[in-house]
């Protein structure tokens, strides 16, 4: 599976592509979720339009990611999930712990009416909730750059983990 990040406005987007497996792909998921957290990240969307199948230890790793944001007060949204994954979802009863959206814009937009998005606390010294306006002309510049030395990010492309 690959994961790609990118910011819109506020909401951090993760764009997964491949099965979703048992292996590395779960670990490698929540690890994403912690980072961009760490990173000051208030708003996520998981877009899984390039997911064509979740397996059980998928799933496991799924319900964590959104445990671990939930605890840190982050919104977290997926998108384009397709009917196989919703299948597997509702089979194993996870969907309803989920916001679920059929687009990405209208994740987008779920995430931004959150209440995180307008009452989110202040991020703690060192980070930021969203990069600031000079590190995005940075990231223009060079497309992977440390936002504050936490984590590699790209504003005008997706960095490709």
């Amino acid at each position: 599976m690959r994961i790609e990040v990118r910011f819109e406005d506020e909401v951090a987007i993760m764009s997964l592509s491949g099965k979703f497996l048992a292996g590395g792909d779960g670990p490698f998921l929540r690890q994403k979720v912690k980072d961009l957290i760490e990173a000051g990240a208030r708003n996520m969307v998981i877009d899984f339009s390039g997911v064509p199948y979740i397996d059980s230890t998928g799933l496991g790793f799924l319900a964590g990611s959104r445990v671990t944001a939930q605890n840190a007060g982050v919104t977290m949204v997926l998108s384009s999930v397709n009917q196989h994954v919703m299948n597997i979802l509702d089979s194993v009863r996870l969907s309803q712990f989920f916001v679920i959206t059929a687009d990405e814009p209208s994740a987008l937009a779920k995430a931004k009416e959150s209440p995180q998005s307008s009452t989110a606390p202040p991020a703690a010294p060192g980070t930021c909730a969203v990069p600031s306006a000079s590190a995005r002309r940075e990231m223009t510049r060079n497309p992977v750059v440390k936002v504050h030395g936490r984590w590699p990010v790209a504003a005008s492309r997706p960095y490709t983990f």
